[in-house]
């Protein structure tokens, strides 16, 4: 079993795509549009909703992340109870992979030194998705 992160976008999640393509090194497993899917005579999905996400699969490192956009109509409210952890193997990493996802976004915790890691912070991205980077503390 694993549990994998899946993002809800309101429209934008192509562009999601690309900038954690960039931000995160991630690999690019699978995308599919709504366009791509078997279309309902019945229930015809609208012209401007045919090139949106319907969902994409994406590798960084050893994990996994799922997003998609949602359908026009389906209310999403973007809050604080989920936060996506990123754990990398050193300060460096980290100081990489925060100030790529702060470009645009919002920083909530600076980047520092704590007793439990050599580099952790929190910072909110320019889609509104909450992360929180740490490199691995070195063992003694």
């Amino acid at each position: 079993m694993k549990l994998i992160p899946y993002l809800i976008f309101q429209g934008n999640a192509k562009e999601a795509i690309d900038f954690y393509s960039k931000a995160l090194a991630a690999e690019i497993l699978m995308v599919q549009t709504f366009g791509d899917m078997p279309q309902n005579p019945h229930s015809p999905i609208p012209e401007p909703v045919l090139d949106k996400i319907a969902h994409s699969h994406l590798r960084i490192g050893e994990s996994e992340l799922m997003l998609f956009d949602a359908f026009p109509g389906t209310p999403i409210t973007i809050g604080n109870n989920v936060t996506v952890c990123i754990m990398v193997s050193d300060a460096e990493k980290a100081r990489a992979v925060y100030n790529a996802l702060a470009e645009g976004g919002q920083i909530k915790h600076a980047l520092e030194e704590t007793f439990f890691s050599p580099a952790f912070g929190t910072v909110t991205d320019r889609f509104g998705i909450t992360f929180t980077i740490s490199a691995e503390a070195k063992k003694t």
